[in-house]
Protein backbone atom coordinates (compact mmCIF):
# COMPACT_ATOMS: atom_id res chain seq x y z
CA UNK A 1 0.00 0.00 0.00
CA UNK A 2 1.35 3.25 -0.78
CA UNK A 3 1.38 6.23 1.86
CA UNK A 4 2.40 9.82 1.97
CA UNK A 5 6.26 10.02 2.87
CA UNK A 6 6.86 11.05 6.57
CA UNK A 7 7.02 15.10 6.45
CA UNK A 8 8.61 17.44 8.42
CA UNK A 9 8.68 21.13 8.70
CA UNK A 10 11.18 23.06 7.14
CA UNK A 11 29.98 17.77 33.43
CA UNK A 12 32.94 19.24 35.80
CA UNK A 13 36.28 18.19 34.78
CA UNK A 14 37.72 16.44 37.93
CA UNK A 15 41.32 17.14 38.82
CA UNK A 16 43.15 14.70 41.34
CA UNK A 17 46.63 16.88 42.62
CA UNK A 18 50.27 15.14 41.43
CA UNK A 19 51.05 14.08 45.27
CA UNK A 20 49.10 11.74 46.68
CA UNK A 21 46.81 10.88 43.66
CA UNK A 22 44.02 8.18 44.78
CA UNK A 23 44.28 4.40 42.25
CA UNK A 24 40.88 3.66 41.57
CA UNK A 25 40.88 0.81 43.56
CA UNK A 26 41.76 2.42 46.52
CA UNK A 27 38.49 4.87 45.46
CA UNK A 28 36.63 1.17 45.32
CA UNK A 29 37.63 0.20 48.55
CA UNK A 30 36.93 3.66 50.22
CA UNK A 31 33.74 4.06 48.66
CA UNK A 32 31.06 4.33 51.28
CA UNK A 33 33.07 7.42 52.76
CA UNK A 34 34.19 8.60 49.64
CA UNK A 35 31.42 8.41 47.10
CA UNK A 36 31.23 11.85 45.19
CA UNK A 37 35.10 11.53 44.66
CA UNK A 38 34.49 7.82 43.64
CA UNK A 39 32.06 8.36 41.13
CA UNK A 40 33.81 11.69 39.57
CA UNK A 41 37.10 9.64 39.40
CA UNK A 42 35.46 6.77 37.73
CA UNK A 43 34.20 8.74 34.96
CA UNK A 44 37.10 10.79 34.55
CA UNK A 45 39.00 7.34 33.82
CA UNK A 46 36.06 5.98 31.33
CA UNK A 47 36.03 9.17 29.24
CA UNK A 48 40.04 8.58 28.85
CA UNK A 49 39.56 4.96 27.80
CA UNK A 50 36.93 6.37 25.48
CA UNK A 51 39.16 9.15 24.06
CA UNK A 52 41.10 6.34 22.05
CA UNK A 53 37.99 6.13 19.37
CA UNK A 54 35.45 7.60 18.09
CA UNK A 55 32.24 9.01 20.64
CA UNK A 56 29.73 10.28 18.85
CA UNK A 57 26.15 9.62 19.91
CA UNK A 58 24.33 8.24 18.38
CA UNK A 59 26.76 6.25 16.58
CA UNK A 60 27.28 7.03 12.81
CA UNK A 61 26.86 4.75 9.96
CA UNK A 62 30.68 4.66 8.83
CA UNK A 63 34.12 6.12 10.34
CA UNK A 64 36.87 6.09 8.79
CA UNK A 65 39.94 7.09 11.06
CA UNK A 66 42.92 8.58 9.34
CA UNK A 67 46.16 9.86 10.22
CA UNK A 68 46.45 13.53 10.91
CA UNK A 69 44.93 16.56 12.99
CA UNK A 70 43.23 19.42 12.89
CA UNK A 71 43.31 21.85 15.93
CA UNK A 72 39.69 23.37 15.66
CA UNK A 73 39.76 26.97 18.12
CA UNK A 74 37.23 29.57 19.13
CA UNK A 75 38.09 31.78 16.22
CA UNK A 76 37.93 29.69 13.06
CA UNK A 77 37.64 30.71 9.26
CA UNK A 78 34.07 29.13 7.77
CA UNK A 79 32.99 29.39 4.33
CA UNK A 80 29.11 28.59 3.72
CA UNK A 81 27.63 28.00 -0.26
CA UNK A 82 23.93 28.81 0.89
CA UNK A 83 21.44 30.86 2.61
CA UNK A 84 21.19 28.54 5.06
CA UNK A 85 24.96 27.11 5.22
CA UNK A 86 25.19 30.57 5.98
CA UNK A 87 22.91 30.96 9.10
CA UNK A 88 24.34 27.37 10.47
CA UNK A 89 28.14 28.67 9.69
CA UNK A 90 27.32 31.48 11.93
CA UNK A 91 25.47 29.40 14.70
CA UNK A 92 28.27 27.16 14.99
CA UNK A 93 30.78 30.54 14.90
CA UNK A 94 28.98 31.66 18.22
CA UNK A 95 28.83 28.04 19.44
CA UNK A 96 32.41 27.22 19.41
CA UNK A 97 33.23 31.01 20.31
CA UNK A 98 31.65 30.49 23.68
CA UNK A 99 32.79 27.16 24.17
CA UNK A 100 35.89 26.09 26.39
CA UNK A 101 37.89 25.43 22.57
CA UNK A 102 41.36 27.61 22.82
CA UNK A 103 40.79 31.20 21.99
CA UNK A 104 43.42 31.41 19.49
CA UNK A 105 43.04 31.90 16.00
CA UNK A 106 42.93 28.55 13.95
CA UNK A 107 45.19 27.80 10.94
CA UNK A 108 42.43 25.75 8.89
CA UNK A 109 39.02 26.33 7.48
CA UNK A 110 35.78 25.04 7.63
CA UNK A 111 33.70 24.68 4.87
CA UNK A 112 29.62 24.74 5.12
CA UNK A 113 28.08 22.83 2.16
CA UNK A 114 24.49 22.43 1.25
CA UNK A 115 22.84 21.47 -1.93
CA UNK A 116 20.66 19.12 -3.09
CA UNK A 117 22.61 17.70 -6.06
CA UNK A 118 24.58 15.67 -3.35
CA UNK A 119 22.04 13.16 -3.51
CA UNK A 120 21.99 12.08 0.04
CA UNK A 121 18.45 11.27 1.98
CA UNK A 122 16.96 13.01 4.43
CA UNK A 123 18.89 13.60 7.31
CA UNK A 124 22.22 12.30 6.00
CA UNK A 125 25.09 13.90 6.31
CA UNK A 126 28.74 13.59 5.34
CA UNK A 127 31.52 14.80 7.86
CA UNK A 128 35.08 15.04 6.27
CA UNK A 129 38.36 16.48 8.69
CA UNK A 130 41.63 16.78 6.81
CA UNK A 131 44.56 18.24 8.40
CA UNK A 132 43.50 21.72 7.55
CA UNK A 133 39.95 21.61 6.20
CA UNK A 134 36.52 20.14 7.52
CA UNK A 135 33.92 19.66 5.10
CA UNK A 136 30.24 19.41 5.78
CA UNK A 137 27.95 18.66 3.15
CA UNK A 138 24.75 17.50 3.10
CA UNK A 139 21.65 17.96 0.73
CA UNK A 140 18.93 18.45 3.13
CA UNK A 141 19.41 21.40 6.01
CA UNK A 142 18.73 19.05 8.70
CA UNK A 143 21.32 16.56 7.41
CA UNK A 144 23.96 19.65 7.36
CA UNK A 145 22.43 20.48 11.04
CA UNK A 146 23.46 17.11 11.98
CA UNK A 147 27.03 17.11 10.65
CA UNK A 148 27.06 20.41 12.74
CA UNK A 149 26.24 18.61 15.70
CA UNK A 150 28.74 15.41 15.30
CA UNK A 151 31.10 18.53 14.71
CA UNK A 152 30.32 19.74 17.89
CA UNK A 153 30.64 16.75 19.60
CA UNK A 154 33.47 15.89 18.79
CA UNK A 155 35.24 18.89 19.24
CA UNK A 156 34.02 18.85 23.05
CA UNK A 157 35.11 15.77 23.43
CA UNK A 158 38.37 15.83 22.14
CA UNK A 159 38.74 19.33 23.50
CA UNK A 160 39.64 20.94 19.56
CA UNK A 161 42.51 18.57 18.55
CA UNK A 162 40.34 16.59 16.15
CA UNK A 163 41.79 13.12 14.53
CA UNK A 164 41.17 13.17 11.22
CA UNK A 165 38.81 11.07 9.66
CA UNK A 166 35.51 10.77 7.07
CA UNK A 167 32.22 9.69 8.30
CA UNK A 168 29.09 9.12 6.37
CA UNK A 169 25.94 9.07 8.46
CA UNK A 170 22.32 8.44 7.91
CA UNK A 171 19.42 7.63 10.43
CA UNK A 172 17.95 4.13 10.43
CA UNK A 173 14.22 5.59 11.73
CA UNK A 174 12.30 8.48 10.35
CA UNK A 175 10.78 9.47 13.48
CA UNK A 176 12.90 9.68 16.57
CA UNK A 177 11.25 10.61 19.00
CA UNK A 178 10.42 12.30 22.65
CA UNK A 179 6.98 12.42 24.50
CA UNK A 180 6.95 14.37 27.92
CA UNK A 181 3.25 14.36 29.53
CA UNK A 182 2.72 18.04 30.94
CA UNK A 183 -1.13 17.57 31.72
CA UNK A 184 -0.50 15.24 34.90
CA UNK A 185 2.92 18.08 36.20
CA UNK A 186 3.65 20.94 34.60
CA UNK A 187 7.37 21.70 33.80
CA UNK A 188 7.31 25.41 31.66
CA UNK A 189 9.18 26.92 28.78
CA UNK A 190 12.80 26.80 29.99
CA UNK A 191 12.96 22.98 30.96
CA UNK A 192 10.84 22.02 27.71
CA UNK A 193 13.90 24.16 25.60
CA UNK A 194 16.53 22.61 27.67
CA UNK A 195 15.31 19.14 26.73
CA UNK A 196 15.21 20.48 22.70
CA UNK A 197 18.36 21.34 23.09
CA UNK A 198 19.38 18.22 24.45
CA UNK A 199 17.16 16.38 21.97
CA UNK A 200 18.91 18.05 19.17
CA UNK A 201 22.21 16.90 19.70
CA UNK A 202 21.18 13.77 19.47
CA UNK A 203 19.57 13.49 16.32
CA UNK A 204 15.92 13.00 17.60
CA UNK A 205 13.50 14.70 16.01
CA UNK A 206 10.17 14.73 17.28
CA UNK A 207 8.62 16.13 20.61
CA UNK A 208 5.42 14.95 21.20
CA UNK A 209 3.57 17.24 23.77
CA UNK A 210 0.94 15.54 25.55
CA UNK A 211 -0.93 18.61 26.62
CA UNK A 212 -4.51 17.62 27.60
CA UNK A 213 -5.70 14.56 29.87
CA UNK A 214 -7.35 14.19 33.13
CA UNK A 215 -5.49 16.31 35.51
CA UNK A 216 -4.81 19.65 33.68
CA UNK A 217 -5.68 21.21 30.48
CA UNK A 218 -2.19 23.26 29.22
CA UNK A 219 -2.96 25.07 26.34
CA UNK A 220 -4.84 28.42 25.72
CA UNK A 221 -7.97 27.98 23.06
CA UNK A 222 -9.08 31.74 23.04
CA UNK A 223 -12.72 30.59 21.83
CA UNK A 224 -13.37 28.58 25.24
CA UNK A 225 -11.37 30.58 28.42
CA UNK A 226 -12.62 28.15 30.80
CA UNK A 227 -10.22 25.59 29.58
CA UNK A 228 -7.71 27.43 31.07
CA UNK A 229 -9.14 29.27 33.97
CA UNK A 230 -10.71 25.89 34.78
CA UNK A 231 -9.55 23.23 33.02
CA UNK A 232 -5.90 23.75 33.53
CA UNK A 233 -6.42 23.58 37.63
CA UNK A 234 -4.65 21.16 39.58
CA UNK A 235 -1.95 18.01 38.55
CA UNK A 236 -2.30 14.67 39.54
CA UNK A 237 -1.39 14.63 43.07
CA UNK A 238 -3.09 18.05 43.68
CA UNK A 239 -6.31 19.35 42.45
CA UNK A 240 -6.50 22.75 43.57
CA UNK A 241 -2.65 23.80 42.12
CA UNK A 242 -2.63 26.89 40.72
CA UNK A 243 -3.21 26.95 36.56
CA UNK A 244 -0.73 26.62 34.49
CA UNK A 245 -0.52 26.02 30.87
CA UNK A 246 1.06 27.35 27.33
CA UNK A 247 -0.47 30.57 26.23
CA UNK A 248 -0.43 30.68 22.89
CA UNK A 249 2.21 32.87 22.15
CA UNK A 250 4.54 30.60 24.25
CA UNK A 251 3.08 27.75 22.12
CA UNK A 252 4.47 29.53 18.68
CA UNK A 253 7.82 30.37 20.71
CA UNK A 254 8.28 26.65 22.15
CA UNK A 255 7.38 25.47 18.00
CA UNK A 256 9.65 27.98 16.15
CA UNK A 257 12.69 27.03 18.61
CA UNK A 258 12.12 23.47 17.95
CA UNK A 259 12.04 24.10 14.44
CA UNK A 260 15.25 25.59 14.21
CA UNK A 261 16.35 22.61 15.55
CA UNK A 262 15.01 20.67 13.25
CA UNK A 263 12.42 18.99 15.45
CA UNK A 264 9.41 18.51 14.51
CA UNK A 265 6.33 19.53 17.43
CA UNK A 266 3.52 16.97 17.79
CA UNK A 267 0.31 18.02 20.09
CA UNK A 268 -1.81 15.18 21.69
CA UNK A 269 -5.53 16.06 22.20
CA UNK A 270 -6.85 13.26 24.31
CA UNK A 271 -10.17 11.93 22.96
CA UNK A 272 -13.02 10.05 23.66
CA UNK A 273 -11.43 9.18 27.22
CA UNK A 274 -8.87 10.86 29.01
CA UNK A 275 -10.75 14.20 28.99
CA UNK A 276 -11.74 15.03 32.28
CA UNK A 277 -9.81 18.35 32.34
CA UNK A 278 -12.23 19.18 29.23
CA UNK A 279 -15.20 18.07 30.78
CA UNK A 280 -15.08 19.99 33.93
CA UNK A 281 -14.72 23.14 32.05
CA UNK A 282 -17.53 22.44 29.73
CA UNK A 283 -19.48 19.60 31.11
CA UNK A 284 -22.23 20.35 28.60
CA UNK A 285 -19.93 17.69 26.08
CA UNK A 286 -19.12 15.01 29.05
CA UNK A 287 -19.85 11.41 28.08
CA UNK A 288 -20.32 10.60 32.10
CA UNK A 289 -18.17 8.73 34.46
CA UNK A 290 -18.55 7.01 37.58
CA UNK A 291 -16.27 8.14 40.66
CA UNK A 292 -12.59 8.39 39.88
CA UNK A 293 -13.50 8.42 35.90
CA UNK A 294 -16.04 11.30 36.54
CA UNK A 295 -16.22 12.91 33.17
CA UNK A 296 -13.63 10.80 31.38
CA UNK A 297 -14.94 10.77 28.25
CA UNK A 298 -16.90 13.48 25.78
CA UNK A 299 -20.79 12.17 25.37
CA UNK A 300 -20.34 10.55 21.83
CA UNK A 301 -23.35 11.53 20.43
CA UNK A 302 -23.96 15.24 20.56
CA UNK A 303 -23.26 17.12 17.64
CA UNK A 304 -21.87 20.00 20.98
CA UNK A 305 -18.99 17.56 21.21
CA UNK A 306 -17.69 17.49 17.81
CA UNK A 307 -18.35 21.17 17.38
CA UNK A 308 -16.23 22.19 20.15
CA UNK A 309 -13.50 19.28 18.47
CA UNK A 310 -13.83 20.83 15.30
CA UNK A 311 -13.46 24.47 16.91
CA UNK A 312 -10.55 23.29 19.13
CA UNK A 313 -8.46 22.08 16.12
CA UNK A 314 -8.99 24.99 14.24
CA UNK A 315 -6.63 27.16 16.79
CA UNK A 316 -4.10 24.08 17.31
CA UNK A 317 -3.88 23.69 13.61
CA UNK A 318 -2.80 27.53 13.63
CA UNK A 319 -0.31 27.00 16.35
CA UNK A 320 1.75 23.42 15.28
CA UNK A 321 2.64 23.39 11.57
CA UNK A 322 3.52 19.86 12.15
CA UNK A 323 1.29 17.33 9.06
CA UNK A 324 0.18 15.52 12.45
CA UNK A 325 -2.31 15.52 15.76
CA UNK A 326 -2.36 13.38 17.89
CA UNK A 327 -5.67 12.08 19.45
CA UNK A 328 -5.03 9.49 22.29
CA UNK A 329 -7.75 7.28 21.37
CA UNK A 330 -6.79 5.18 24.29
CA UNK A 331 -8.32 3.71 27.61
CA UNK A 332 -12.21 4.76 27.25
CA UNK A 333 -13.35 1.74 28.66
CA UNK A 334 -12.08 3.18 31.99
CA UNK A 335 -14.78 6.06 32.01
CA UNK A 336 -17.71 4.88 29.77
CA UNK A 337 -19.96 3.45 32.44
CA UNK A 338 -22.81 5.73 31.51
CA UNK A 339 -22.74 4.93 27.76
CA UNK A 340 -24.53 1.61 29.02
CA UNK A 341 -27.02 3.19 30.83
CA UNK A 342 -27.90 6.56 28.80
CA UNK A 343 -30.98 6.27 26.63
CA UNK A 344 -30.12 8.71 24.34
CA UNK A 345 -26.32 7.08 23.65
CA UNK A 346 -28.39 3.32 23.95
CA UNK A 347 -30.78 5.25 21.14
CA UNK A 348 -28.19 6.28 18.71
CA UNK A 349 -26.04 3.03 18.96
CA UNK A 350 -29.10 1.17 17.76
CA UNK A 351 -30.01 3.99 15.36
CA UNK A 352 -26.97 3.52 13.43
CA UNK A 353 -26.64 -0.33 14.04
CA UNK A 354 -23.48 0.66 16.15
CA UNK A 355 -23.63 -2.96 17.64
CA UNK A 356 -22.64 -2.15 21.21
CA UNK A 357 -20.28 0.10 23.25
CA UNK A 358 -17.52 -0.53 21.69
CA UNK A 359 -18.68 -0.18 18.03
CA UNK A 360 -19.67 3.32 19.49
CA UNK A 361 -16.12 4.22 20.46
CA UNK A 362 -14.66 3.20 16.83
CA UNK A 363 -17.27 5.94 15.69
CA UNK A 364 -16.17 8.56 17.35
CA UNK A 365 -12.97 7.68 16.18
CA UNK A 366 -13.76 7.33 12.90
CA UNK A 367 -15.22 10.93 13.30
CA UNK A 368 -12.45 12.05 14.79
CA UNK A 369 -10.11 11.32 12.08
CA UNK A 370 -12.27 12.97 9.78
CA UNK A 371 -11.77 15.94 11.81
CA UNK A 372 -8.28 15.78 11.77
CA UNK A 373 -8.20 15.63 8.00
CA UNK A 374 -10.45 18.44 7.43
CA UNK A 375 -7.64 20.30 8.81
CA UNK A 376 -5.04 18.86 6.40
CA UNK A 377 -3.31 16.67 9.17
CA UNK A 378 -3.12 13.13 9.24
CA UNK A 379 -4.34 11.26 12.94
CA UNK A 380 -2.34 9.90 15.41
CA UNK A 381 -3.52 7.21 18.15
CA UNK A 382 -2.52 5.01 20.02
CA UNK A 383 -2.95 1.62 19.36
CA UNK A 384 -6.63 0.46 20.50
CA UNK A 385 -7.72 2.91 17.31
CA UNK A 386 -6.51 -0.20 14.69
CA UNK A 387 -9.15 -1.71 15.45
CA UNK A 388 -11.53 1.34 14.75
CA UNK A 389 -11.79 0.90 10.79
CA UNK A 390 -9.93 4.40 10.38
CA UNK A 391 -8.35 4.20 7.05
CA UNK A 392 -4.14 3.42 7.17
CA UNK A 393 -4.26 6.71 4.42
CA UNK A 394 -5.77 8.65 7.48
CA UNK A 395 -4.15 7.64 10.55
CA UNK A 396 -1.27 6.16 12.07
CA UNK A 397 -0.53 4.19 15.16
CA UNK A 398 1.54 4.15 18.40
CA UNK A 399 1.67 0.53 19.72
CA UNK A 400 2.40 0.99 23.08
CA UNK A 401 0.86 -2.22 24.99
CA UNK A 402 4.01 -4.47 24.94
CA UNK A 403 1.94 -6.95 25.90
CA UNK A 404 -0.50 -7.38 23.43
CA UNK A 405 2.49 -7.88 19.92
CA UNK A 406 -0.78 -8.92 17.94
CA UNK A 407 -1.83 -5.63 17.83
CA UNK A 408 1.42 -4.35 16.59
CA UNK A 409 1.25 -7.34 13.85
CA UNK A 410 -2.35 -6.22 13.05
CA UNK A 411 -1.89 -2.93 12.46
CA UNK A 412 0.87 -3.52 10.16
CA UNK A 413 -1.06 -6.00 8.13
CA UNK A 414 -3.66 -3.78 7.75
CA UNK A 415 -1.38 -1.21 6.45
CA UNK A 416 -0.84 1.42 8.98
CA UNK A 417 2.47 2.71 9.61
CA UNK A 418 3.50 2.35 12.98
CA UNK A 419 5.59 4.45 15.68
CA UNK A 420 7.01 2.18 18.28
CA UNK A 421 6.47 2.90 22.02
CA UNK A 422 6.33 0.29 23.99
CA UNK A 423 5.58 0.44 27.75
CA UNK A 424 8.64 -2.29 28.47
CA UNK A 425 11.17 -0.77 27.49
CA UNK A 426 10.16 2.54 26.63
CA UNK A 427 8.18 4.48 28.78
CA UNK A 428 10.55 6.83 31.07
CA UNK A 429 8.19 6.64 34.56
CA UNK A 430 8.97 2.87 34.69
CA UNK A 431 11.83 2.65 36.79
CA UNK A 432 15.21 1.72 35.85
CA UNK A 433 16.92 -0.44 38.37
CA UNK A 434 15.94 -3.00 40.43
CA UNK A 435 15.97 -0.94 43.82
CA UNK A 436 14.21 1.84 42.67
CA UNK A 437 11.00 2.09 44.66
CA UNK A 438 8.95 4.91 43.05
CA UNK A 439 7.47 4.82 39.46
CA UNK A 440 5.93 2.05 37.95
CA UNK A 441 7.44 -1.34 38.69
CA UNK A 442 5.49 -3.83 36.78
CA UNK A 443 8.42 -3.89 34.62
CA UNK A 444 12.12 -2.64 34.70
CA UNK A 445 13.06 -0.64 32.21
CA UNK A 446 16.81 -0.35 32.36
CA UNK A 447 19.61 1.31 30.09
CA UNK A 448 20.51 -2.22 28.02
CA UNK A 449 16.52 -2.92 26.88
CA UNK A 450 16.35 0.62 26.36
CA UNK A 451 19.50 0.29 24.01
CA UNK A 452 18.41 -3.02 22.46
CA UNK A 453 15.24 -1.80 21.33
CA UNK A 454 13.47 -2.68 18.98
CA UNK A 455 15.29 -5.89 17.95
CA UNK A 456 13.70 -8.03 20.36
CA UNK A 457 10.41 -7.79 18.48
CA UNK A 458 11.79 -6.54 14.95
CA UNK A 459 10.83 -10.47 13.50
CA UNK A 460 6.97 -9.29 13.59
CA UNK A 461 7.35 -6.70 11.24
CA UNK A 462 9.21 -8.55 8.51
CA UNK A 463 8.05 -7.55 5.46
CA UNK A 464 6.65 -4.45 6.47
CA UNK A 465 9.90 -2.81 7.58
CA UNK A 466 8.89 0.60 5.58
CA UNK A 467 5.63 1.03 7.66
CA UNK A 468 8.03 1.36 10.78
CA UNK A 469 8.19 5.04 10.88
CA UNK A 470 10.34 4.72 14.26
CA UNK A 471 10.94 5.05 17.61
CA UNK A 472 10.08 7.10 21.21
CA UNK A 473 10.50 7.24 24.79
CA UNK A 474 7.13 8.74 26.14
CA UNK A 475 7.27 9.89 29.75
CA UNK A 476 4.03 9.88 31.77
CA UNK A 477 4.58 11.94 35.43
CA UNK A 478 1.98 10.88 37.48
CA UNK A 479 5.10 10.53 40.05
CA UNK A 480 6.60 13.01 38.01
CA UNK A 481 6.40 16.81 39.74
CA UNK A 482 9.67 18.61 39.54
CA UNK A 483 12.64 18.65 37.32
CA UNK A 484 15.07 16.75 39.40
CA UNK A 485 13.03 13.66 38.99
CA UNK A 486 12.43 14.07 36.00
CA UNK A 487 16.00 14.52 34.61
CA UNK A 488 16.57 11.10 36.71
CA UNK A 489 13.84 9.35 35.41
CA UNK A 490 14.80 10.61 31.48
CA UNK A 491 18.71 10.51 31.98
CA UNK A 492 20.63 8.56 30.67
CA UNK A 493 17.77 6.46 28.79
CA UNK A 494 17.57 9.08 26.13
CA UNK A 495 20.98 8.75 24.97
CA UNK A 496 19.88 4.90 24.55
CA UNK A 497 16.52 6.07 22.67
CA UNK A 498 18.94 8.22 20.32
CA UNK A 499 21.53 5.12 19.68
CA UNK A 500 18.08 2.66 19.26
CA UNK A 501 16.27 5.47 16.47
CA UNK A 502 19.11 6.65 14.62
CA UNK A 503 22.14 3.69 14.83
CA UNK A 504 21.58 0.42 12.32
CA UNK A 505 21.41 -2.55 14.40
CA UNK A 506 24.40 -3.90 12.90
CA UNK A 507 26.52 -1.19 13.87
CA UNK A 508 25.18 -0.88 17.52
CA UNK A 509 27.29 -1.99 20.52
CA UNK A 510 26.12 -1.72 24.46
CA UNK A 511 29.79 -2.22 25.20
CA UNK A 512 31.06 0.22 22.96
CA UNK A 513 28.18 2.85 24.17
CA UNK A 514 28.82 1.88 28.05
CA UNK A 515 32.65 3.12 27.25
CA UNK A 516 30.96 6.30 25.60
CA UNK A 517 28.34 7.17 28.07
CA UNK A 518 30.35 8.38 30.57
CA UNK A 519 31.32 11.72 28.65
CA UNK A 520 27.58 12.39 28.16
CA UNK A 521 27.32 11.82 31.89
CA UNK A 522 29.87 14.69 32.74
CA UNK A 523 28.35 17.24 30.25
CA UNK A 524 24.78 16.61 32.29
CA UNK A 525 26.70 17.53 35.02
CA UNK A 526 28.00 20.69 33.87
CA UNK A 527 24.68 21.47 33.30
CA UNK A 528 23.58 21.06 36.47
CA UNK A 529 21.25 18.12 35.30
CA UNK A 530 20.28 15.39 37.80
CA UNK A 531 20.88 11.76 36.46
CA UNK A 532 20.66 7.99 37.30
CA UNK A 533 24.16 6.91 37.40
CA UNK A 534 24.33 3.08 36.31
CA UNK A 535 28.10 2.81 36.85
CA UNK A 536 27.63 3.97 40.99
CA UNK A 537 24.02 4.01 41.60
CA UNK A 538 24.29 5.14 44.98
CA UNK A 539 25.84 8.14 44.50
CA UNK A 540 22.30 9.60 42.61
CA UNK A 541 20.06 8.70 45.29
CA UNK A 542 16.37 8.13 43.70
CA UNK A 543 14.51 11.48 44.06
CA UNK A 544 10.97 11.85 46.34
CA UNK A 545 7.72 11.94 44.19
CA UNK A 546 4.48 12.39 45.00
CA UNK A 547 1.98 10.17 46.10
CA UNK A 548 -1.89 9.41 46.37
CA UNK A 549 -3.96 6.48 46.32
CA UNK A 550 -4.27 5.94 42.35
CA UNK A 551 -5.48 2.82 40.35
CA UNK A 552 -3.30 4.41 37.80
CA UNK A 553 -0.16 5.22 39.64
CA UNK A 554 1.99 2.46 39.05
CA UNK A 555 0.29 1.84 35.33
Amino acid sequence: MNHPPLSFPDITDIKVKNSGEPSLLLCIFYKKNMKRIYTSILLLCMVTMAGAQHTLLPTPTSHQNQNGSFELTGHVKIISQGEYSDKLSKDFQKEVSQSDLPKKKGKGVIVFMQSPENGMPADAYELNIGNDTIRLCASSESGLFYAKEALLQMARHQKGQLNTCRIQDSPRFRWRGFMLDESRHFFGKEKVKQYLDIMASLRLNVFHWHLTDEPGWRIEIKRYPKLTTIGATGNWHNPKAEPQFYTQEEIKEIVAYAAERHIMVVPEFDMPGHASALCRAYPEVSGGGKGRWEGFTFHPCKEETFELINNILDEIVTLFPAPYIHIGGDEVHYGNQDWYTDPEIQDFIKKNKLGNETGLEHYFIRRAADLVASKGKTMIGWDEIVDAGVSPQKAIVMWWRHDRKYQLVKALEKGYRVIMTPRLPMYGDFIQHPTHQVGRRDGVNQLENVYRFPEPIINLAQGYEQQLLGVQQSVWTERIADSKRLDYMVFPRLFAVAEAAWTTAQQKSYETFLDKLPHYLKRLQEAGIYYFNLFAPETTPEPAAPDKEDVLKNG
